[in-house]
């Protein structure tokens, strides 16, 4: 499965704000870390975040689209509906 981050990097908090719908009209989830954007910093951050907040292995979530930009698209892998699942009842809850 795809997921379509929008990614703020150095926030007060690590934490999930909301949908963002970007230029092109795609909806991203907005993701906000403490982590700095250097290094992979933001982009390790949030693979941990979500892999805690979605309670999947980190090995299931990988950048494959805009690792040095905001906006970014990460593939979560795992048994597909299983995976479904655990992102619907994940997002119901924020």
């Amino acid at each position: 499965m795809l997921l379509d981050i929008r990614l703020t990097p150095n926030a007060a908090q690590n934490r999930i704000d909301g949908i963002f719908r970007d230029g092109e009209g795609r909806s991203r989830l907005k993701v906000k870390v403490t982590a700095i954007a250097e290094k992979g910093k933001a982009n390790d951050a949030l693979v941990k975040f979500l892999s805690k907040s979605i309670k999947s292995a980190r090995g299931n979530f990988e950048i494959v689209s805009g690792t040095l930009d905001r906006n970014k698209t990460l593939l979560v892998k795992g048994e597909p509906s299983e995976m479904e699942n655990k992102l619907k009842t994940w997002l119901e809850q924020i």
